[in-house]
């Protein structure tokens, strides 16, 4: 996905063209289809026509606020910018910077009518993306009751985080899910992790978390392997894998599990889509998902 887009009826096309210049945006033409081709190719999409146009539009097209892009339509004189879906995943931003050519943002989240910032919010400005997303519920409904403290953990470390807990680690596209056999050295875990990437086409820059099972955490080659790399190191419980699918037999069975390379990936990923599905490389198992 790409940046944003503006879809206007002909009538408001010239409105339209002065808020596509702003925004640095693409301009397409209203037609039937065209909100389901900017679903799949933009992270933005400002609709210059009535809000009943919009939300018949998108509201098949709509999955998940994670992935889905932020929706703001904008009323016909100019007046006014509403975000209709993924406030928190930009939409409130995109309406805010309209509002510099007069036109007036209409902000309804929560957090932000209260004049704090989500967790959203902190992540955008920081550079980051949220690892567990369930945990935002919680999380800025206390933020909405008082303050909520942040707390940089610079790393090399380990953090054990509970439910209500957002978790923010480096941007980035892919996550790799891991096993290793006991004992492996940080060389040897690295060959695999690297091969795996390289296959994949993916460089270590793209990838913003790894994932294991709690199990490896006394494997310390294996966290060696990741910290090298600048990498997050997630240890995963049975329950969040066994969450997931398992799309590859796997020996994990023996540690009562059904996999641990693609649950792992998949479990942290955005997408849920496998890109690479579990492979070995030496004594390391790997699995690339988007």
């Amino acid at each position: 996905m790409t940046g944003t887009c503006v879809i206007a009826l002909p009538r408001f096309r010239k409105k339209a063209e002065s808020i596509a210049r702003h925004l640095g945006a693409e301009m397409i033409p209203y037609s039937p289809g065209a909100f389901a081709s900017a679903f799949s190719a933009y992270r933005g999409i400002v609709a210059v026509m009535s809000a009943g146009i919009v939300v018949r539009s998108i509201a098949p097209l709509l999955r998940d606020k994670w992935t889905d892009p932020a929706v703001v339509v904008v009323s016909p004189d100019l007046a006014w910018a509403v975000p209709v879906a993924g406030g928190h995943h930009g939409a409130n931003r995109i309406a805010r910077s309209l509002g510099e050519l007069g036109i007036r943002p209409v902000i309804t989240t929560a957090t932000e009518t209260a004049g704090r910032m989500s967790v959203e919010a902190v992540a955008e400005e920081k550079g980051y993306d949220v690892l567990n997303h369930p945990s935002t519920r919680a999380v800025n409904a206390a933020i909405l009751d008082g303050e909520v403290p942040v707390y940089p953990v610079p790393g090399p470390g380990i953090v054990i985080a509970g439910p209500a807990v957002s978790v923010l680690l480096r941007r980035g596209e892919y996550a790799v899910g891991l096993g290793c056999r006991k004992g492996l050295s940080e060389e040897e875990i690295l060959r695999g992790i690297r091969a795996g990437l390289s296959e994949a086409g993916v460089s270590p820059e793209e990838v913003f978390a790894y994932g294991t099972t709690v199990r490896k955490m006394h494997e310390e080659g294996l966290a060696r392997a990741v910290a090298s790399l600048g990498g997050n190191l997630v240890y995963l419980d049975d329950e969040a894998i066994a969450a997931q699918p398992a799309p590859s037999p796997s020996r994990a069975g023996l540690l009562g599990l059904p996999a641990v390379a693609e649950p792992c990936a998949l479990a942290l990923s955005r997408r849920g889509v496998l890109l690479l599905p579990k492979k070995k490389y030496g004594g390391v198992t790997l699995a690339i998902a988007r």
